[in-house]
């Protein structure tokens, strides 16, 4: 027999948890209906070496304000970031020490690279982030990759090497993957490139030192039994009366006896956009919907940790923090527990012929990348470990969308746009910080609220 409920989610990462959290309140009856065995979705802390590491979303700064008074409100406690002394870049076969967040290059490099970031803030101004296919040149900048507009604005091949690494750790995704008017939109939410990039004043100002997803577990716990995982959901009926969600086990073929429905007045779909694709909709999306779904991909992402007995870098005037051309570990820093050790260095990993090696392959090879910054003590850790965000099974691709040319003007206008009872959640939607954990809690509230709005609507 079908549970009865006011809304039923899909999803239980921060946007789903967030969105239920806030209706609960209210006093609305809500499920939220996870494919995992765990909440937290791209958020989620494994211990290695009994220290807490996140495998995914990491970092928090300032203006994250819906993040922040969530995990205040929950009791999770931040940390700062450990940025004292210099930066290292291996860069063309050198190691360099710089400090603050643009390295130190030659003097033609680092003109370049000024010119091209103004030109870059220029647009983005220009930008309307609730609306960019409206922005005066959209369809010009959403036709044209963000490498093809660093070739239009004479980008040097040293500022090219920067922003691609930029991207990478942004998007997951290459500059030709990613549309130049989702670059401006994406910056602009971020409150600019230096907001989005820095550590002191940034967005990797701070970290939860228990773990990103200690938050979503608390909200999770708050809401109880209202949060059911290892239930995948695979039909959505929508009519004049709400949705009828079929659900089951991922053990279990559709259909089988324990597989469960849902009746419910309203839902929200906290995923990617992409991920809406693995349920089925009767009556099937519009077509506008359908290939919203097809156009708008997740990045890839790997990271790396490394432990050691305490960080020596820290002896040698070193902040953590790292750049490098060579790969597979493109940029690092130092996520430590306390200055006397554990010593640890966060890496991302370059997906590319990095994902596909075998688990002590990837190692040697992300060991390589710490040693070639830090030096032969970085290739001996007293514990290891990675993950690579493309190669999962269910609901694979990190950090978030790596969104084409063509995909804003062609389909934006309805990546979060209502569909009778059905509402559209996940940090991919968000105005404010899309991207990042601050971004999907907003988005929650935001789906929220839309959801609420129906509901109380006069019959």
């Amino acid at each position: 027999m079908a549970e009865e409920v006011d809304v039923v989610i899909i999803g239980a990462g921060f946007a789903g948890l967030a969105a239920a959290r806030q209706l609960a309140r209210t006093g609305l009856d809500v499920l939220v209906l996870e494919g995992r065995d765990r909440v937290g979705g791209r958020s989620w802390t494994q211990a290695t070496a009994g220290i807490p590491l996140d495998l995914g979303a990491t970092f928090v700064g300032p203006g994250q304000d819906a993040v922040l008074e969530l995990a205040r409100e929950l009791g999770v406690a931040t940390t700062p970031t450990y940025c004292a002394g210099n930066n290292v870049i291996h860069w063309r076969g050198k190691l360099r020490s710089y400090r603050g967040t643009v390295p130190k290059l030659s003097p033609a490099t680092l003109a370049n690279l000024g010119w091209v970031r103004w030109q870059l803030a220029r647009l983005t101004r220009d930008v309307p982030i609730d609306a960019p296919w409206k922005a005066p040149e959209a369809r010009r900048l959403d036709a044209m990759s963000l490498r093809q507009w660093l070739v239009s604005v004479r980008a040097a091949p040293a500022t090219h090497d920067l922003m691609a690494i930029a991207a990478r750790v942004t998007w997951g995704a290459e500059p030709d993957d990613v549309s130049m008017l989702h670059v401006l939109r994406y910056v602009k939410a971020a409150g600019g490139l230096d907001r989005m990039l820095d550590v002191t004043g940034g967005a990797q100002q701070d970290r939860f030192p228990g773990g990103t997803q200690e938050i979503a577990e608390k909200m999770a716990a708050e809401l109880g039994d209202r949060v059911r995982l290892s239930t995948l959901v695979d039909r959505i009926i929508r009519d004049e009366r709400g949705v009828r969600v079929r659900c089951g086990q991922p053990e279990k073929p559709a259909g089988d006896d324990e597989n469960c429905e849902v009746n419910a007045r309203t839902a929200i779909i906290a995923i990617p956009p992409q991920h809406r694709a693995a349920i089925e909709f009767s009556p099937a999306l519009p077509a506008e919907y359908q290939r919203l779904m097809r156009c708008w991909p997740q990045g890839r992402l790997s990271k790396a940790y490394a432990v050691y007995e305490y960080p020596f870098w820290r002896i040698d005037g070193r902040s953590g923090e790292g750049l490098s051309d060579t790969g597979p570990v493109f940029i690092t820093f130092d996520v430590s527990p306390s200055p006397a050790g554990p010593g640890v260095l966060l890496g991302f990993v370059d997906p590319r012929n990095f994902d596909e090696l075998e688990p002590g392959q990837r190692r040697e090879a992300a060991l390589a990348g710490f040693a070639n910054l830090f030096g032969e003590r970085a290739r001996h850790p007293v514990a290891y470990v990675d993950h690579s965000w493309g190669g999962e099974e269910f609901a694979p691709g990190g950090p978030t969308a790596a969104v084409p040319t063509g995909s804003w003007t062609g389909v934006g206008p309805w990546l979060r746009k209502p569909l009778g009872p059905i509402f559209w959640a996940g940090t991919e939607t968000a105005d404010e910080w899309t991207g990042f954990l601050d971004g999907a809690v907003r988005s929650g509230y935001r789906a929220a609220d839309e959801a609420a709005s129906w509901l109380a609507r006069p019959d």
